[in-house]
């Protein structure tokens, strides 16, 4: 680690060793805690099990300001050189949030951490442009971001729609009538059925992930499957990360068994605020039964959010036409860049870059009106209800 001056009190490091990155894990995890934006996609056992399984040698640079030596701001990024020199954020494609992390535990001493962050930042950042995608309204990054003292530039990012957590019953009550007396007729199915949703503890997650990718790749099979979902590294992050945050209460595994057997399976990350369904697959003859397979799902993470006290469940990136049947709120993550002074006509370059590829983006998609409907559906529990 290479240390810098902070001020009042504060030390900024900077963390390149992917080792040392995760012997941070303990006082990574209590800042989490003291972190009211953060997400499961800044947890610990995420962003380092990723790391192990997509990281590159010597690109980590993850930004550290102590108080005091308790860790009370944190920075995960990583260096890419295409299209250009960028600091990104560690997580990737793979995650729906990104963030940094921020003690606002008590706000009279979090803007002196803050500031300690954009100093780390800067040195970090010298021969680099910051480019974090996909933050969430409300987040620390944003704090960082209105602190900045160098060049910078914002522009929208993904979409993402949230339900309030309350139980399904109170969900199916927004409805228009006649939709409700259809999703209702639907539980009625999957009650009939007896599907039964299964809590998977710790030591049963390998041989659960097995299944749920399992299903998830004959569910899509011919239809359209993301690839990476497919690949050996995607596997190993899940089962690492899916394991600990099982056992930390960051993430929830459930089987949906039928007269004994696995026939679907979910993976929910979490955070005190929040519930968001990830991943799942489901055996094909339950959608060749007319099972409703999405409303299965919402029903079981909806009532789990209300139980738990959560606030939101989300449905994660895209805007498929059956999330909007649920009478979602529309939430737009945002695309933070920054950079130092001397970089300021870098930044332009690819601010106006990132512009004109959205807007490539949006020609196709509006060309090719099912594009991102497919291309969602295969994330997951993003299919049609």
């Amino acid at each position: 680690m290479a240390a810098a001056a902070g001020g009042a009190g504060l030390a900024v490091t900077l963390c390149r060793d992917g080792r040392a990155f995760a012997r941070l894990r303990p006082e990574w995890d209590d800042l989490q805690r003291r972190c009211s934006t953060a997400t499961p996609f800044q947890s610990h056992a995420w962003l380092d099990s990723w790391w192990q399984s997509y990281g590159t040698r010597s690109r980590l640079r993850v930004v550290l300001v102590r108080r005091d030596g308790q860790l009370v701001a944190a920075a995960p990024l990583m260096l890419v050189h295409r299209p250009m020199p960028l600091l990104v954020a560690l997580g990737g494609g793979i995650s729906d949030y990104a963030d940094v992390l921020l003690d606002d535990t008590d706000d009279s001493s979090a803007g002196a951490a803050v500031d300690a962050l954009e100093h780390g930042l800067q040195r970090a950042a010298r021969r680099a442009v910051i480019d974090l995608r996909e933050v969430r309204p409300g987040a620390s990054a944003e704090r960082l971001y209105a602190r900045w003292t160098g060049a910078r530039h914002r522009r929208a990012d993904s979409m993402c729609l949230e339900l309030p957590a309350i139980p399904m019953d109170e969900l199916v009550k927004r409805l228009p009538k006649a939709r409700a007396q259809r999703v209702r007729a639907k539980l009625r199915k999957i009650d009939a059925l007896e599907i039964e949703g299964v809590s998977v503890g710790e030591q049963q997650v390998p041989e659960a992930v097995g299944h749920l990718l399992r299903l998830h790749e004959l569910q899509w099979r011919g239809r359209g499957v993301t690839v990476e979902h497919l690949r050996p590294r995607f596997a190993e992050h899940l089962v690492r990360a899916t394991r600990r945050m099982v056992r930390d209460g960051d993430a929830a595994l459930t089987e949906y068994r039928m007269g004994g057997e696995v026939v679907a399976a979910s993976v929910a990350l979490l955070s005190d605020g929040l519930t968001g369904g990830y991943l799942y697959g489901a055996h094909p003859r339950l959608r060749e039964g007319k099972v409703d397979v999405a409303t299965l799902l919402l029903r079981h993470e909806a009532d789990f959010a209300a139980r738990t006290g959560r606030r939101v469940v989300s449905l994660l990136r895209g805007e498929e036409p059956y999330k909007a049947h649920w009478r979602p709120e529309a939430v737009a993550n945002q695309r933070l860049m920054m950079a130092p002074r001397a970089l300021a006509p870098a930044l332009r370059f690819h601010a106006a870059r990132a512009g004109w590829r959205a807007r490539a983006s949006e020609t196709v998609a509006s060309r090719l009106p099912r594009a991102r409907e497919w291309r969602a559906r295969a994330r997951g529990w993003r299919t049609r209800a």
